[in-house]
């Protein structure tokens, strides 16, 4: 990692998640390998929401009623599931349903009994990544206090600490962090989580209302709207998709009374209808086309206690799109896109991997609330993609950004602004909106190796581009690269040789420069550079070759001899 001249990233040395496909090991040693490009894959669901306008006082107090008494059934069913730990078994999941359906009904019990399921999947994968993060905090302090102190460090490994001071600190910090990986595999083995419903940042907020600027009662609102559950799986067959929480093509909402509740039925069979309408209309089309046909479509019912507004969304699932072949996404040209903790830069590239026209940037703000920096990353997507399609390339090249391993503090010392540059950029958030709001502008998503790409965008692409009218900045030249290794071609910008000295006589070999570009006639590079990121030559040469180069080193060898002997006379 680097840090960049305004506030960006340029993830070069960090370790990642390798891509799938063929590596290529450029030469020149001490370059880790580069991951080939690949095509992601489409989203297979969707969501859609909407706000329940008009609900009356009594439509408001069923669903506060009805929401926490299944939010104190899922605690529960939580609290055994936890308690189960590895142990767990499809017998005693059909023994917690059976248990919930003698206070709800059976579909209620299904949503509840599944949504535990996920939420205790989630807190194993959390618990996974905390005790890798620990992990790589022990290995970087024992690598830096294994080292002399003021020893420098390299580009791939810290040095030394600075005092003997610091040393004593971190040494000391080494052994807090060795005991909390042990009591996390520990826990990690036993199979024990720990889950708070209704979240454990809000939990702790309660502690300290003056500094989070909330009343007790603000905070009791947002808790007890944190653990309401009102949510249910849809059942293809079913009418309109889902018998719990019903639908209708008018917009009429009703939902299934536990049966501890039925008695706050207005409509038949245990039922309650609102007098709120619903109207997606965003995949409004779409969403009718389900229900008509009975397939399954999802409902959750939540309350915003900050606006005192009720929401619905409905989700379903659907046959991702098949996935175009690289080099069918990519007939066309990509737009290289290098991802900031600002804003997006990109570049638009031909088949060939020349920059076309000026680079474009993207702006957002991630500072504020969470809607807030969702609103900035969907507007910023939405702009590239219009100008995508403006260009009519049919590709978005990005990296394949991974920042799990290098928010520690141990690995970038007392760099705390920039660890926390590196935690603002919404590499995971960025990622999937984009794959989802590209796939509905028919445009793929080709993920390239991070590797180098900012480095070698700067070395190659800045200082060529750069003219009174452009101004290429270091992000700039980092979406070239993207979209050079995107495409499969070498960052590296080759400069072709003199008219009279090219192999083919009069013809353009190289399709990385055209006539009118910037230092095109540029000293060539020895026969024996390659490119950082070339792929590896595949063959052996010939017996032919191999005896002909032998008898050209014999006869220099002999013609060195013959002068050295005449020398000696």
């Amino acid at each position: 990692m680097s840090r960049t001249a305004s506030g960006g990233v340029a993830a070069e040395t960090a370790p990642r998640h390798a891509a799938p496909g063929r590596t290529t090991r450029p030469p020149g040693g001490g370059v880790r390998p580069v991951a080939a490009p690949f095509v992601a894959a489409g989203p297979s669901g969707v969501a859609v929401r909407d706000r329940l306008k008009g609900l009356t006082a009594a439509d408001e107090r069923v669903l506060r009623l009805v929401g926490a008494h299944l939010g104190s059934l899922a605690a529960r069913d939580l609290k055994v599931r936890c308690g189960a730990g590895l142990d767990h078994d499809a017998d005693r999941w059909a023994a917690r349903k059976r248990e919930l359906t003698q206070v709800s009904s059976a579909r209620w019990a299904g949503s509840i009994t599944k949504a535990t399921h996920d939420q205790w999947a989630l807190a194993r994968r959390a618990q996974h990544a905390h005790v890798q993060g620990l992990e790589a905090g022990v290995r970087t302090l024992e690598h830096r206090l294994s080292l002399p102190i003021g020893a420098e460090g390299t580009r791939r490994a810290p040095g030394g600490y600075r005092s003997r001071r610091e040393w004593f600190h971190k040494s000391r910090r080494l052994g807090i962090l060795k005991d909390r990986l042990t009591r996390e595999r520990a826990d990690r083995d036993a199979g024990i989580v720990h889950v708070v419903r209704g979240g454990k940042k809000l939990a702790r907020t309660r502690h300290q209302l003056e500094n989070a600027g909330l009343t007790e009662r603000q905070w009791r609102q947002r808790w007890e709207a944190r653990r309401l559950f009102l949510a249910a799986d849809g059942e293809s067959g079913k009418r309109y998709g889902n018998e719990t929480i019903r639908l209708t093509p008018g917009g009429q909402v009703s939902l299934k009374l536990p049966a501890l509740l039925a008695h706050l039925a207005n409509a038949p069979h245990g039922r309650y209808v609102l007098t709120a309408r619903v109207a997606f209309r965003h995949r409004g089309a779409e969403w009718a086309d389900r229900i008509a046909a009975d397939r399954a479509v999802a409902y959750r019912i939540h309350h915003d206690p900050e606006r005192d507004r009720w929401y619905l969304t409905a989700s379903w699932q659907r046959t991702p799109a098949r996935t175009l072949p690289l080099q069918a996404a990519c007939a066309r040209g990509v737009i290289g896109v290098d991802t900031n903790a600002d804003h997006l830069a990109a570049y638009r590239l031909d088949p060939h991997g020349n920059p076309v026209g000026d680079p474009k940037r993207f702006g957002y703000d991630l500072s504020g609330t969470a809607d807030h920096r969702d609103a900035q990353v969907r507007h910023a997507i939405s702009r590239l993609l219009h100008w995508a399609k403006r260009c009519g390339v049919t590709a978005i090249g990005i990296e394949n950004l991974d920042f799990t391993a290098d928010k520690t503090r141990e690995k970038h010392g007392r760099k705390k602004r920039f660890r926390q540059l590196i935690s603002a950029i919404p590499t995971g958030r960025l990622k999937a909106r984009l794959v989802s709001m590209a796939a509905e502008q028919d445009l793929a998503i080709v993920a390239v190796d991070p590797a180098y790409t900012s480095m070698w965008g700067d070395e190659h692409w800045r200082k060529p581009l750069t003219s009174s009218k452009r101004k290429m900045s270091r992000h700039d030249a980092a979406s070239i690269a993207i979209g050079r290794r995107a495409l499969g071609h070498p960052i590296r910008r080759r400069t072709a040789p003199p008219r009279d000295d090219r192999s083919d006589r009069r013809g353009h070999r190289t399709a990385q420069a055209r006539p009118g570009a910037r230092e095109r006639e540029g000293t060539r590079p020895p026969l024996t550079e390659r490119a950082h990121d070339a792929p590896s030559r595949t063959g052996r040469r010939t017996r032919a070759t191999s005896a002909s180069n032998t008898v050209r080193d014999t006869r220099s060898t002999q013609g060195r001899h013959q002068m050295m002997l005449l020398d000696t006379v």
